[in-house]
C-alpha cells in the first residue's frame, strides 16, 4: 500500500472537535494525526478544549506555527503578519489572516505526500469548505452521506465515465434500480446533482464501492489505498450529533457556546435574553455578529479592550462602527433589544442551538469547521 497521510484539523469549534472523536472511535484502524493552527489570538476557552481532547484522543495534536515566534518580537502570529501589512486589518474582502495563519501552514504541514484530510461539515450543510489547490491532497467528509468532495461526484458521475462506471457497478454486483439510474446521462433535465441524490438515496454504500474503484485509477490519495473503511460508511449527521457527540464523550461543547444570560428594557419591561458566541477562531473574529460583540466586552472585558486597540491605526473590525462606538452603554442596550426582539419574533424563541446554526452561516471555514 501506498504511504498515505491521514489529518483532522482541530479548529477549536464544535464540528471539527466531535470529528475527532467520531473518528478515533468508528475508524480506529486509520492512524490519523491531528492539527491545529495556532494564531496567538485564539480564546482560553479554544485552548482549553484541545487540552481536554488530547487526552480523550490519547495522542497529540500537533500545534501549526505560521511563523517562529523565537525570531520575532510581535507577540503573536497575528501580530507578525499585521505589521507586514502596515496595520491593515483583514476583513470579509481581505482575509489575509486566513491565508497566513491557517491555509500556508496547513500547506506546507503537509507537504507533497499524498494526504486524505478529513472536515468536519455536517449533513446538514450544504457547502464543501476549504479544498486545498494541491493535487495530493483529498478531502473526505464523513459526517455526511455523499461523502466526497465536488469534484470527485463531476469526475465519476461525468457522462465520459459512466461506461468505466457501470463496468465497476457490475464488477461489484449491485441491484437493477441503481444501475438503471446510473445508465443516465448528465443533462439539462437530469442534472449532476439530481443524479447523484438518486444513485445515494438507492444505496449509498454501492455508490461509495464504485467510486473507490473508480478512484483506483486515478491520482487521487483515497484510490491509493488497498481498502478504505469509510466506503462502508452511510451515516449523516447533523447539529444535534455534533452535540451529542461531544456531550456524550465527556469533552463536552466548547465553553464559549453556551449561553449566557443578559437583560435589557424593553417598553418599559426587563427582559431576559441569552447570547453566546457561535464560532471558534481568534477572539476578533470580523464576522461576529454585533451580539456576539457585546459578548466579548461583558464576558472578556480585557480581550474587548486588546481587540479595540489594534483600531487605533485608523482601521476598524467593522465597518459600520468602531469597538469604542459599539462599548457605549446606550449602543449595547440598542443592540441588546435588537437581538431579543430577533430571537423571539413571532414568538419563535429560537434556542440557543438554533442562533449559533443562524449565525455560523457566514465566515472562513478553515476557521470555523
Amino acid at each position: 500500500m501506498a504511504e498515505v497521510k491521514h489529518i483532522l484539523g482541530i479548529s477549536g469549534g464544535k464540528d471539527s472537535a466531535a470529528l475527532s472523536i467520531y473518528m478515533s472511535e468508528k475508524f480506529p484502524s486509520l492512524d490519523v494525526e491531528y492539527y491545529t493552527s495556532d494564531t496567538g489570538r485564539e480564546l482560553d476557552e479554544t485552548y482549553a478544549l484541545i487540552d481536554r481532547l488530547e487526552s480523550k484522543l490519547g495522542k497529540r495534536i500537533f500545534k501549526l506555527d505560521a511563523v517562529d515566534l523565537t525570531n520575532i518580537a510581535d507577540g503573536s502570529a497575528f501580530d507578525h503578519f499585521l505589521n507586514m501589512y502596515g496595520g491593515y486589518l483583514p476583513s470579509s474582502t481581505s482575509r489575509w489572516c486566513t491565508k497566513k495563519l491557517k491555509l500556508d501552514p496547513f500547506e506546507s504541514y503537509i507537504g507533497d505526500t499524498p494526504t486524505i484530510s478529513y472536515v468536519g461539515i455536517r449533513g446538514d450543510e450544504d457547502r464543501d469548505g476549504y479544498i486545498s489547490k494541491k493535487q495530493s491532497v483529498q478531502s473526505i467528509f464523513p459526517f455526511r452521506r455523499n461523502i466526497w468532495s465536488e469534484d470527485v461526484n463531476k469526475l465519476v458521475l461525468s457522462n465520459k465515465l459512466k461506461d468505466n462506471f457501470l463496468s465497476k457497478l457490475n464488477k461489484i454486483g449491485g441491484n437493477i434500480q441503481f444501475e438503471a439510474v446510473a445508465k443516465n446521462d448528465i443533462s439539462l433535465t437530469f442534472i449532476l446533482k439530481q443524479k447523484l441524490n438518486a444513485l445515494l438515496d438507492i444505496d449509498t454504500i454501492l455508490y461509495n464501492k464504485v467510486v473507490f474503484e473508480l478512484l483506483k485509477e486515478t491520482d487521487y490519495p483515497v484510490g491509493k489505498l488497498d481498502y478504505f473503511p469509510l466506503v462502508e460508511n452511510d451515516e449523516n449527521l447533523i447539529r444535534e450529533d455534533i452535540f451529542a457527540i461531544l456531550e456524550n464523550s465527556g469533552v463536552g461543547i466548547p465553553a464559549y457556546y453556551k449561553p449566557m444570560e443578559y437583560h435589557v428594557e424593553i417598553n418599559g419591561e426587563i427582559k431576559t435574553g441569552a447570547y453566546s458566541r457561535s464560532r471558534s477562531g481568534c477572539f476578533f473574529c470580523f464576522y461576529q455578529q454585533k451580539i456576539e460583540w457585546v459578548w466579548l466586552f461583558e464576558t472578556h472585558h480585557e480581550l474587548y479592550l486588546q481587540a479595540m486597540e489594534y483600531e487605533k491605526a485608523g482601521y476598524s473590525w467593522m465597518d459600520s462602527e468602531t469597538l469604542e462606538e459599539l462599548a457605549k452603554p446606550e449602543r449595547i442596550a440598542g443592540i441588546k433589544k435588537e437581538h431579543y426582539l430577533r430571537m423571539n419574533r413571532n414568538n419563535q424563541n429560537k434556542s440557543w442551538q438554533d442562533q449559533i446554526m443562524e449565525a455560523e452561516g457566514e465566515g472562513c471555514a478553515s476557521c470555523f469547521i
